[in-house]
């Protein structure tokens, strides 16, 4: 289960890198690998995270620590996956009604789940 990141609307590299598990030279790397990770930068040059990046990264160190992907396969498995996402607004109003209907179901289920466990 991915950790629960707190509601903030910005990150530092030092936050990040607790919360996702790897050194700060990890997430400039995997930068300069994956083009969709661009975080912003503050006047004073440091990197600024918004929680899509960190959710980005961890979903990035799941492809490559726990699925065992390579660099390539990884960027490969996320264009796949953002294309479904696209593909997915282009359904016609109604199914996507009741895709995000189910997708709600889903989530309040597994937090259902999560509070009798």
């Amino acid at each position: 289960m991915p950790p629960r990141l707190p509601e903030k609307i910005y990150f530092k590299i030092g936050e990040v890198s607790e919360i996702v598990g790897v050194e700060p030279y990890v997430l400039r790397y995997w930068e300069t690998e994956f083009d969709l990770l661009k975080p912003s930068k503050a006047p004073s040059k440091h990197r600024l995270y918004k929680k899509r990046d960190v959710e980005l990264l961890l979903e990035i160190k799941r492809l490559l620590y726990t699925d065992g992907f390579t660099i390539e396969g990884a960027r490969k498995k996320l264009k796949e996956a953002r294309k479904e996402e696209k593909d997915q607004l282009k359904l016609p109003l109604s199914e996507q009604k009741y895709r995000s209907a189910l997708v709600k179901l889903k989530k309040d289920l597994e937090s259902l789940r999560r509070l009798l466990s």
